[in-house]
């Protein structure tokens, strides 16, 4: 089955919620945000090796990373590198993507996935990929992998699915969108929600056809120059037409729409890392709640906080609970914890301000 796989790695986000680390031109996929000594593009390639060859492992992603992910992934040719002139949301780079590997494999199955989330259970990740490309073979669906809730969270959107299922694949009832807390709470408590989790798969042909019927613009754009795929024309054609495509997540598009999408509940120590205070609870910490990413800090009475340092800068910090220490390049950040949801805005902010100097 291996050689029917294909992936694609979503790499073309700009991480604003991770700022000041994360930045336009050096986005957080592109760092070593766990301090491991391997950026998360590249410990996302080296799972994917799991499942398939190198060769069928493809990145998606603005123009302007090109270089920075032939950089980290050498392995890739400049074939495997699909490139977005424009950033129209996942919709229309799905379908892209789908469009130019059935040109190459009419029959692949396709794994979607983020390029910058954490899996500390592979195996397991792998195992459910495989179970689902299985399903994706026998039957035409769109599934998803699905995490089952631990806390009624706000920042997540949630799977209404059918509890029972003979085979581990279950039939999707409705997506819902980021609810507030009180929603989450309830869908916490019924036992009948997951969090969407972000990560596809299914047939290139069966997606396409699912673009045919619910989002026809999308379709239409891309398919207007068959045999395009895979040739010196290629990128002219996509730079000339992707900017033309709706501006629409793939959720919207397809899957909120389709009566075939299925998922696969998957405890494999999932997180999306989408804010610091998610690394934080992702990481190791001491007695005081706190991750330290340096060896020259001074902390006195700081407690549950992330502290982020360049090599060879002390800190010496009194007197912190609950906060996000950072401190990257020309930007020092001390923000509290509980106030992460806003960093985004502050980053507009920033660049509204100094445009270019702090982005």
């Amino acid at each position: 089955m291996k050689n029917k796989t294909y992936v694609a790695i979503m790499a073309g986000g700009i991480g604003s919620r991770f700022w000041p680390a994360s930045r336009t031109a050096n986005p957080k996929q592109f760092l070593d945000i766990l301090g491991v000594g391997k950026s998360l593009i590249r410990l996302t390639y080296e799972r994917f090796l799991k499942l398939c060859p190198s060769e069928n492992i493809f990145v998606v992603t603005h123009q302007m990373y090109k270089n920075l992910v032939l950089e980290h992934l050498p392995e890739l040719s400049e074939n495997q590198v699909i490139c977005e002139p424009s950033r129209n949301n996942t919709g229309p780079c799905v379908a892209y993507t789908a469009f130019k590997l059935y040109d190459l494999s009419p029959e692949a199955v396709l794994v979607v996935a983020p390029s910058d989330h954490v899996i500390l259970k592979e195996d397991v990740f792998i195992e459910k990929l495989q179970l689902a490309q299985e399903f994706a073979l026998e039957k035409e669906a769109l599934i998803t992998l699905g995490i089952t809730p631990t806390r009624p969270d706000t920042g997540y959107g949630y799977i209404h699915f059918e509890k029972t299922s003979p085979n581990g694949v279950h039939k999707v009832y409705e997506f819902k969108e980021k609810p507030d807390h009180e929603t989450a709470q309830n869908y916490l408590e019924s036992g009948d929600y997951l969090w969407n989790a972000g990560i596809f798969i299914w047939q290139v042909k069966t997606i396409l056809a699912a673009f045919e019927s619910y989002a026809p613009a999308i379709f239409e754009i891309l398919q207007a120059n068959p045999g395009i795929y895979n040739t010196e024309n290629e990128l002219k054609f996509i730079e000339e037409n992707y900017p033309k495509t709706p501006n629409i997540s793939i959720d919207f598009a397809i899957l909120e729409k389709s009566d075939n999408v299925y998922t696969i509940p998957a405890e494999m120590g999932w997180s999306d890392l989408g804010t610091w205070v998610s690394l934080h609870e992702e990481s190791q910490r001491d007695s005081h709640g706190n991750t330290v990413q340096t060896t020259t800090a001074m902390l006195s009475n700081v407690k549950n906080s992330l502290v982020r340092l360049p090599t060879g800068k002390l800190a010496v910090i009194d007197g912190l609970d609950n906060f996000i220490i950072v401190d990257e390049g020309n930007v020092l950040l001390i923000y509290p914890k509980l106030k992460e949801q806003t960093i985004k805005e502050v980053t507009s902010a920033v660049e509204k301000k100094w445009p270019g100097s702090f982005s």
